[in-house]
């Protein structure tokens, strides 16, 4: 039996114009990295949807937050941890859907992709983590019943 591989990176960084988007490439450079099911690379599907929860975590802590903001990356046991802590007290809220509002609907999208998501406050601020699944075979949605 092999054992698990256990990677994990922490970039911080001020909030401020481009954070966003260079958390992105933090985390498509990490999963470039990481061996995916049976040697191969992360699935296409699995970057993406782990660009996307990066980039709405880290857009709405430098939107809410003062700086610093820290992003950690933990992939371990099949699962990626996206994990965002800002200084901020207040936690955010996933709102219900509603297609007549225009825009606040990130959170909504995170909790769409995500296996699991949740939100803990911090002796100063919080963390925001959102778990994806590493391997497509092991994700439920991409199962069929039978």
């Amino acid at each position: 039996m092999q054992e698990a591989r256990i990677a994990r990176i922490t970039h911080t960084f001020e909030s401020g114009k481009g954070s966003a988007s260079h958390a992105r490439s933090i985390a498509a450079e990490f999963l470039g990295r990481l061996p995916g099911r049976r040697g191969a690379a992360v699935a296409r599907r699995v970057v993406e949807s782990t660009e996307l929860v990066v980039s709405e975590l880290v857009t709405n802590a430098c939107k809410y937050a003062p700086g610093p903001i820290v992003l950690e990356l933990h992939a371990a046991g099949g699962l990626l941890e996206v994990t965002v802590w800002d200084r901020e007290p207040s936690t955010p809220t996933v709102r219900t859907a509603d297609p007549g509002r225009i825009g606040r609907h990130g959170l909504e999208l995170v909790v769409a992709v995500a296996e699991s998501f949740e939100v803990r406050r911090a002796p100063v601020g919080k963390r925001v983590t959102a778990r994806i699944v590493l391997d497509d075979d092991a994700d439920p949605a991409q199962t069929q019943g039978g």
